[in-house]
């Protein structure tokens, strides 16, 4: 098991009082979960978004606050739409003796081969799936070798991607990992076109009719 560590300290400031620990680059944060009440924390934005990148959300992280330490999942990252700094954070509090649900994330490996030599564009559906395990068996990402996609027409499900033993897929087995989209045509293309222009046109038309009733029903009025 891949584990992760970070120092945190207790937190006193809430609400929009935050924002004057953001601007001295720490990150606001709770830990809640197995036998505890939630708790309020501060940590370091740069050690913390390093260890997200590492860690995700399902690898076993040793949270120390204080003097004690917890072993907790990353729950949520939130971060400032415009500068991409991490926010806030949820951690979740587990014990390693009993399976827990977590989300683990799909990684595609290798080139297909409907992409480089046909065209196609690469459609990946969902990019995660949810498991069941006991903590020590969670695993950072699961991977995928698309370099079997060689025509439009193959197609990896949940069911073919290679689990680590100790963990169950919780999500639908048929539910398609990862294709490849053929290139449109260009008569698929113009027929396109053709169809948002006339789209458009009817919804000028539509405009000046309800507006010419409008005019109409002004002078009635008169």
């Amino acid at each position: 098991m891949d584990q992760k560590s970070i120092q945190a300290t207790p937190r006193e400031l809430a609400g929009r009082k935050t924002d004057a620990l953001r601007a001295e680059g720490k990150v606001p944060a709770v830990m809640y979960g197995f036998e505890t009440e939630p708790i309020n924390i501060e940590l370091d934005r740069n050690q913390l978004d390093k260890l997200y990148t590492s860690a995700g959300y399902s690898t076993v992280i040793n949270l120390t606050i204080g003097d004690a330490l917890h072993n907790v999942l990353i729950a949520e990252i939130q971060r400032d739409p415009l500068t991409d700094f991490i926010t806030h954070a949820d951690f979740r509090r587990i014990d390693m003796n009993k399976k827990i649900e977590a989300t683990i994330a799909i990684v595609t490996i290798g080139v297909a081969p409907a992409v480089k030599e046909a065209g196609g564009t690469l459609v990946t559906p969902i990019e995660e799936v949810e498991v069941l395990a006991l903590p020590t068996a969670l695993v950072r990402e699961i991977q995928v070798d698309i370099s079997g996609l060689k025509t439009f027409e193959d197609t990896i499900h949940v069911r073919d991607l290679i689990i680590p033993e100790g963990i169950e897929v919780l999500t639908d087995l048929g539910r398609t990992v990862a294709l490849v989209q053929a290139p449109r045509k260009e008569e698929d293309l113009d027929a396109l076109n053709t169809a948002v222009v006339a789209d458009v046109g009817s919804v000028e038309v539509t405009k000046e009719k309800k507006e010419g009733a409008e005019g109409v029903a002004e002078k009635s009025e008169k």
